[in-house]
């Protein structure tokens, strides 16, 4: 059980990060700013919560394309 703890409190820490970087990433393309850092942060946050299996690597690039979408149209 404590560890089962542990990892929860981790696991939480990791989508609570990937969440905020997609926002903030969504923030910056939304306003007409140039968001490549902000894409390039929610790419690595994405792709570590993938690896360490917090998420699928699907839903980390189903997210990662929706975001890139969002940069060409604008």
């Amino acid at each position: 059980m404590r560890q089962t703890k542990k990892r929860t409190e981790l696991n939480t820490k990791i989508k609570d990060t990937y969440k905020k970087a997609v926002k903030v990433a969504n923030k910056v393309i939304e306003s007409g700013k140039d968001a490549k850092e902000e894409l390039r942060l929610a790419q690595q946050t994405l792709d570590k919560a993938a690896k360490k299996g917090v998420i699928k690597k699907n839903t980390a690039a189903r997210k990662l394309s929706r975001l890139v979408k969002k940069v060409a149209k604008k």
